[in-house]
């Protein structure tokens, strides 16, 4: 019997038409990010938040929820994700996170094409107040592109795909996959790539008739490459130790590109170049423990140091939070508070901060009249251990659901009661 209760809950979930629905969320204490914190209510209708404040008349018509002594945000931002993407490591199948590319460079690859929507890892990462993510690809020199998703259930990879492109992943931190074999190769190499991009832009029609001299990359790659190189397209640069930081920004200023560092282990070295370049800083603050010679310095107030120069912060966590564990985010940033981050900061940094990086601001990150429902109602402060997100909103229907763990739960407890 339960186990049919469960499959009809997820079938009406998955399948339930468009909200037309309008939604009270009352006597909540209420962090929309873009502004001070305030007790009052949320009203949502047809998917959109249509009005919040302290002083909200609540719609005759809407389903009331009373958040009395509970708190609101917006939903949380996973920002180097691979859901979706990978189910289990060592099985090839599953992997769909990296291109095989030409020469290390598969600028190409829109790593959302191969975009699972039936992962059982969306569940427990929704059931836990992670309502989008920067899904990026992984390997060789240019990874391939991002793109930003709304872990939605509706069974279509289209229907979660919120907007394609929003960056290209690169990397100055593992001269193997680079295809090379120290770190002034790479470098070289990269500044290789960047000036045949330009060339392949100035001599086109000569490059198309065979008539220029051979490239570094692929067309298809060069083309992918001329939105980065004219500003317009982020380049995330995966730079760890002091040097690559260094060498990331030297890049950025030679080829006017606009960068985010990814990993920056190192990076509190660098805050204030980071901070007068406006280049942000996507870090995680659980380990303090070196796992290589690039990551010596590696501390857990890299955050907070940054944040502090005036650089750009998006809290991240490496290894399984990016998949398995993306609902872990939340303790990353708990984490970075406990080591002098302000609390508003590292909220900010998995919400608002994100999602003016990543150009959602207008519809994602805050709590604003106008902007999407990604809303989540947690029991207490999102970033203590024992909270729970009591309800959990996107696109402004409730998504709540069974995650694997929980229909394993129920299949031992009742063999347990046997």
């Amino acid at each position: 019997m339960k186990k049919i209760i469960f499959a009809t809950f997820v079938v009406v979930l998955c399948c339930a038409p468009a909200l037309t629905q309008t939604i009270a969320i009352t006597n909540a204490k209420i962090y929309p990010v873009s502004g001070p914190s305030i007790t009052g209510t949320v009203v949502i209708r047809d998917g959109v938040i249509a009005a919040i404040g302290e002083n909200v008349s609540v719609p005759a018509n809407a389903q009331r929820i009373d958040a009395t002594g509970k708190v609101v945000t917006p939903g949380l931002i996973n920002s180097l994700s691979e859901l979706g993407l990978i189910e289990i490591d060592q099985v090839r199948t599953t992997n769909d996170t990296s291109a095989r590319g030409n020469n290390n460079v598969a600028a190409a690859f829109k790593v959302w094409d191969g975009l699972n929507p039936a992962s059982a890892l969306f569940a427990p990462a929704r059931n836990e107040g992670i309502t989008s993510a920067i899904i990026i690809p992984h390997g060789g020199l240019i990874s391939g592109q991002a793109a930003a998703i709304d872990l939605v259930s509706s069974g279509r990879a289209d229907e979660m795909v919120r907007r394609a492109a929003v960056a290209m992943v690169a990397q100055v931190d593992d001269t193997n996959a680079a295809g090379t074999t120290s770190r002034g190769e790479l470098i070289g190499k990269l500044r290789t790539l960047f000036e045949d991009v330009k060339f392949y832009v100035e001599h086109q029609r000569d490059y198309e008739r065979a008539a220029s001299r051979p490239l570094s990359a692929s067309q298809a790659d060069l083309d992918a490459l001329i939105p980065v190189l004219n500003g317009r397209m982020l380049l995330l640069i995966d730079a760890n130790r002091v040097d690559e930081i260094d060498a990331a920004l030297s890049l950025a200023r030679d080829y006017n590109l606009k960068i985010g560092i990814t990993g920056g282990a190192e990076a509190w070295l660098r805050a204030d170049r980071l901070a007068a370049a406006k280049v942000p800083v996507f870090t995680g603050a659980m380990n303090n423990i070196p796992d290589s010679f690039a990551t010596l310095n590696q501390r857990q107030e890299n955050a907070a140091l940054l944040r502090r120069a005036g650089v750009q912060v998006v809290i991240t966590g490496g290894g399984d939070v990016t998949r398995y564990n993306a609902r872990n985010i939340k303790y990353e940033a708990g984490n970075a508070v406990a080591y002098g981050m302000t609390h508003d900061d590292a909220l900010r940094a998995l919400t608002l901060t994100p999602a003016e990086i990543f150009g959602l601001s207008d519809r994602l990150g805050s709590l604003q009249v106008g902007r999407d429902a990604n809303v989540v109602i947690w029991s207490g402060d999102p970033f203590e251990f024992s909270t729970l997100a009591d309800r959990v909103f996107i696109r402004g229907r409730e998504v709540k659901e069974p995650s694997r763990q929980d229909l394993l739960i129920e299949r031992y407890k009742s063999k347990a009661t046997r």
